[in-house]
């Protein structure tokens, strides 16, 4: 039997680090030797998440040099701009880094200064890091070091959108994308937004003008449709549910493109992909049927008397939104089968 590969994670303690856990102690070809918390170090990960009392790992402090002592792999679930003060040296130790905070996914250092507010605190890295979406990137992702994963709403917006663009069935021009995400996506932290009271029975708009993922979805349209640049309007929602984003975007179609070129499109983008779920013509995603899972599921259909194209696509943001989504990318680096640990 091929010795496992030794992974840590750097931020264990948060939605998308617990996500990571699960599905990596699972993992047939990977040994989960480390888990990072300031907050919870000394702790057995069981005292924390009762669901993993039988492992018998222990929560750490953080240490570059100790995780470059025990592991070969390290997932980055941190804040912005914290993830690059752990990417830096563990790289410079050898180590392949997968980072699911926003830190290297814009390719822009001022589009990253404009939405987060602070220069970005390395942008030599920004070359070397490979944007973290397989099904778009699955080349250079063998061979990469530094994994960027795409964050969850963009995954939802890019991945039914990406096909029709390179093969110029939308214009590039009044694209507007509705997504609406569970709780979890803003993080387990105690804001009075997030707290039952606040969530249950409500469902709003919020970030319309400005959000951060804005950049990141029309960086990686504009890669798509061929073009330096687009503009996009995006518009998020908080949503009364755990888990899950559910996107309706709106295009305006080009001249003569029907609903079987869509299809055709997909099946062609898709029909060899084993985690987007193209449904028939005229269906809408359901959030339901993607929880837990590491798939994307897209619905599509043409109203003629706008002839606007409406898709829709639903993730669960903690697993193709982020987690998931990483692990898939670590199985194609290291040549393992894209689907170990996802199934």
């Amino acid at each position: 039997m091929a010795e496992k590969v030794k992974v840590a994670v750097v931020g264990a303690s948060g939605y998308s680090g617990e996500e990571l856990v699960r599905l990596l102690l699972k993992h047939p070809n990977v040994e989960l030797t480390a888990i990072t918390s300031r907050a919870n170090a000394g702790k057995s990960i069981g005292e924390v998440y009762p669901r993993f009392a039988k492992s018998t790992l222990k929560f750490c402090n953080p240490d570059v040099s100790e995780l470059a002592k025990l592991a070969q792999v390290a997932f980055l679930a941190l804040p912005h701009g914290l993830a690059t003060e752990y990417a830096i040296p563990l790289l410079e130790a050898g180590l392949i880094v997968i980072d699911i905070s926003a830190d290297f996914r814009l390719r822009s250092t001022a589009k990253y200064e404009e939405y987060y507010g602070a220069p970005h605190p390395s942008p030599e890295l920004l070359k070397q890091a490979v944007y973290g979406q397989p099904e778009r990137y699955r080349e250079q992702l063998k061979s990469a070091n530094l994994v960027a994963c795409a964050g969850c709403y963009p995954t939802s917006s890019i991945l039914p959108s990406a096909p029709l663009l390179e093969r110029k069935l939308v214009s590039t021009e009044g694209i507007i994308i509705c997504s609406a995400s569970g709780v979890s996506g803003a993080g387990r932290k105690v804001a009075e937004a997030y707290i039952f009271p606040e969530c249950n029975e409500s469902f709003k708009a919020y970030g319309v003008v400005g959000h951060r993922h804005t950049p990141e979805i029309e960086q990686e349209f504009a890669v798509a449709a061929g073009v330096d640049e687009l503009k996009l309007n995006f518009i998020p929602h908080l949503a009364p549910f755990n888990r899950g984003i559910n996107s309706t975007i709106i295009y305006n179609l080009m001249p003569g493109v029907t609903l079987e070129d869509v299809q055709k499109a997909y099946e062609e983008a898709y029909g060899n992909e084993q985690f987007v779920m193209v449904l028939p013509p005229k269906k809408t995603a359901d959030v339901k049927y993607v929880t837990m899972s590491n798939c994307c599921q897209i619905g599509y259909n043409i109203d003629p008397r706008t002839n606007k194209l409406i898709v829709t696509s639903c993730i669960d943001n903690l697993t193709k939104g982020a987690s998931g989504q990483a692990i898939q990318c670590m199985n194609i680096r290291l040549g393992l089968p894209e689907n170990a640990g996802l199934l």
